[in-house]
């Protein structure tokens, strides 16, 4: 399964008259990163950026004056997340803007069934939140502390890590099934070999001492009959 975590800067907050200025992606397959990413600074044409937004990411009208406008990238863009799904903390806000680019080329939208949104992942893991990408970094322990300002790259790496571990994609990729040979036994191997495992040769020791265990059913006994543990030492 493929999926691209990204994540747009833009000049504001308004998806009708303000551009994206900045796209960065991170490949996953079957949720590991592949090293393929895309990263891009887009010309926003006679839109300025906002002094709010500037003081969020930092990008500036001088920086974007020799990028490329949308429009000579738009394929590119398209071409990268063809057939995965589309992964954005806030997919709202990201969705908004990449849709109103691509309609004003006359290119089709993408559908909400192509989108998960990890902020919606989130509030249903984490109910009582904060829900915020630096507080999801915190919470499963990922460093975040280059962070000073927001990157679209930047936020997609955090991004990949935070959904890996929110989905438990490095535990269930671990627990992949072996298949084949290494399955079975085959003939001429010894007895003990089943299932690739060499069996132990000699049982290991009990972990408690004919004491403990001696206290330990005293212990049970004047719990009565009702007692919980009367139910595992039957």
């Amino acid at each position: 399964m493929r999926e691209i975590i990204f994540d747009t800067e833009t000049t504001g907050l308004d998806n009708k008259t303000d551009r994206i200025i900045e796209i960065g992606g991170i490949e996953l397959f079957n949720h590991f990163p592949t090293g393929n990413t895309l990263h891009l600074y887009i010309n926003p044409g006679n839109t300025k950026v906002h002094p709010d937004a500037l003081a969020i990411h930092g990008i500036t009208d001088e920086f974007l004056k020799d990028k490329p406008v949308f429009a000579d990238v738009a394929e590119k863009i398209v071409s990268f997340f063809q057939g995965a799904k589309w992964i954005a903390h806030n997919a709202n806000f990201d969705m908004g803007f990449i849709n109103a680019e691509l309609g004003r080329l006359g290119m089709p939208a993408v559908l909400p069934d192509q989108v998960i949104d990890t902020l919606a992942l989130a509030r249903r893991k984490n109910p009582m939140g904060p829900n915020s990408l630096d507080a999801l970094c915190r919470r499963y322990g990922i460093d975040n502390s280059h962070r000073t300002k927001h990157g679209a790259l930047l936020d997609s790496e955090l991004l990949a890590e935070v959904y890996i571990e929110m989905i438990g994609g490095r535990q269930a990729a671990l627990g992949l099934s072996q298949t084949g040979s290494s399955s079975r036994t085959t003939a001429g191997q010894d007895d003990d070999v089943i299932a690739g495992v060499r069996r132990r040769p000699h049982a290991l020791p009990p972990r408690i001492s004919v004491e403990e265990k001696t206290a330990h059913d005293a212990l049970v006994a004047s719990l009565g009959a009702k007692g919980l543990w009367q139910r595992y030492d039957a």
